[in-house]
């Protein structure tokens, strides 16, 4: 509880600090990190991964809500899928039926925008075809149902209420660990030293 408490102090330094640990520190590749008092059941403990933010508003996907569906049922006509236990993840509630795709690869694709170093959204089957059938240890993917959205202004409000703290983007958090353990490891971080903002 201790620990808790300490994040929520955290949060809400975040949340009214001038720049640089505050909303002016969104943008394309941070992280988002819910605040343990957020009750919201769609972002209640949750880490987003920011994809995309401007006048426009704000777009992420969600990195710690497996579900119990495969991706090769998802997309059956993917003939590299077959018989493969890769997981789809519920990226958050808007457009629960479009498929997101999250990549980390060593140099840039067609069709596939970088959110920060090594890691892109979008592609092509092809790229998904080939990471799969040439694994390498510097690329791997995730596929996502739905993201997380945020209209203009909505997300500095919600930040400002102290319910999100922002963190540098890792690449190792989105690909590398446990979903279970993922938001936990992200307040660990924030008492870090140094580790708010980016």
């Amino acid at each position: 509880m201790v620990a808790w408490a300490l994040s929520a102090v955290l949060f809400a330094a975040q949340a009214d600090a001038d720049g640089t640990f505050g909303p002016s520190s969104v943008k394309r590749g941070v992280l988002l990190v819910a605040s343990p008092t957020l009750g919201d059941p769609n972002f209640r403990e949750s880490v987003v991964l920011i994809v995309e933010h401007g006048e426009e508003g704000t777009l992420g996907v969600i990195l710690n809500r497996p579900t119990e569906v495969l991706l090769s049922e998802v997309l059956p006509d993917i003939a590299a899928l077959k018989g493969t236990r890769y997981q789809l993840f519920a990226g958050g509630p808007v457009q629960p039926a479009q498929l997101l795709m999250l990549f980390r690869l060593k140099e840039p694709q067609a069709y596939a925008r970088s959110v920060f170093d090594g890691v892109y959204v979008g592609g092509t089957p092809e790229i998904l075809e080939r990471v799969i059938r040439q694994p390498k240890p510097t690329e791997t993917f995730k596929a996502f149902a739905g993201s997380a959205g945020w209209a203009p202004g909505q997300l500095a409000y919600e930040m400002h209420q102290g319910a999100w703290a922002v963190l540098a983007p890792d690449a190792a958090g989105i690909f590398d660990r446990k979903p279970s353990t993922l938001w936990r490891d992200c307040l660990d971080r924030l008492q870090a030293p140094r580790a708010i903002g980016y």
